[in-house]
C-alpha cells in the first residue's frame, strides 16, 4: 500500500516572503508598494473613515436627540396647558362673561359726545355744592386714543380743607369716570386752600370717530 506524500510548507520561508514587502518602502508613493502593504493600507484608511463618519454621525444624533427631547417636554408643557384649559372651559366661559359684563359697566360709564357738557356741569356743581370758589376751570385739548377720548380739566378752587376732601370724594363717586390728577394744595387766604388739579374725563368714541380711528391706524403703522 502506497504511502501518501507529506505536505512541504515551508513557513519561515513564507513569513520572511511577507517582511520583505514591508522593508524600503517609499511612503511618498505609496502606488509602487507590493499588493500586501498596498492593501493594508487601503483597509487602514478605510477603516478610519468609518471611524470618522460614525463618530460624525453620533454627534449629530445627539444634538437631534437633545432637540427632540426639548420639543417633547415642551408640547408636554403645551399639552397639560391646554388640557387644564379643556377641563377648566366651562369656568374660563364664566370668568369671561364676568369680564364682559366689567367692561360694559365701565362703558356706560363713559359719556358719550353729547353728554360731556352735562358731565362739566356736573363737576362744577360738585365744587359749588361744597362751598368752593372756582378760580380757574379750563378745559383742555380732547385726546383721542384707540377706543376711548380724553378731556383733561385745568380746576384751581379754593376752600376750607374739609371741604376740598368732600369736592374730591363727590368727584370720585360721580356716576361718569372722572380722576384729579398732580393734585396741588397751598395755603390761601383766611385760613382757606387753594387745590390747583387736573381733572380728566373720558367718553367713548361715536361710530364716526372709531371708524376713523381704524382708517388712520394702518397710516399710523406705515409711519
Amino acid at each position: 500500500m502506497a504511502s501518501k506524500p507529506a505536505l512541504n510548507f515551508d513557513f519561515p520561508a513564507l513569513q520572511e516572503k511577507l517582511f520583505r514587502q514591508f522593508r524600503n518602502l517609499d511612503p511618498k508613493d505609496p502606488s509602487n508598494w507590493p499588493a500586501l502593504p498596498r492593501y493594508l493600507m487601503f483597509a487602514a484608511i478605510a477603516a478610519l473613515v468609518v471611524v470618522i463618519l460614525w463618530f460624525l454621525w453620533l454627534n449629530t444624533s445627539e444634538e437631534e436627540l437633545a432637540t427632540e427631547q426639548a420639543t417633547e417636554v415642551k408640547l408636554r408643557e403645551e399639552y397639560k396647558v391646554k388640557l387644564g384649559k379643556a377641563v377648566n372651559l366651562e369656568a374660563l366661559k364664566k370668568q369671561r362673561e364676568q369680564v364682559l359684563q366689567y367692561v360694559t359697566q365701565l362703558e356706560k360709564q363713559l359719556p358719550s359726545k353729547a353728554e360731556m357738557d352735562a358731565l362739566l356741569s356736573d363737576i362744577n356743581q360738585a365744587g359749588l355744592g361744597r362751598s368752593l370758589q372756582f378760580d380757574l376751570f379750563r378745559p383742555g385739548q380732547v385726546t383721542v386714543k384707540d377706543y376711548y377720548a380724553e378731556l383733561p380739566i385745568a380746576v384751581r378752587v379754593t376752600g376750607r380743607y374739609h371741604d376740598i376732601g368732600a369736592f374730591a370724594s363727590d368727584i370720585a363717586n360721580l356716576s361718569r369716570i372722572v380722576t384729579l390728577n398732580n393734585l396741588t394744595i397751598l395755603p390761601g387766604k383766611e385760613g382757606t386752600l387753594a387745590m390747583d388739579a387736573t381733572a380728566k374725563t373720558f367718553r367713548y368714541l361715536d361710530a364716526d370717530e372709531v371708524a376713523a380711528q381704524r382708517k388712520a391706524a394702518p397710516k399710523g403703522a406705515k409711519k
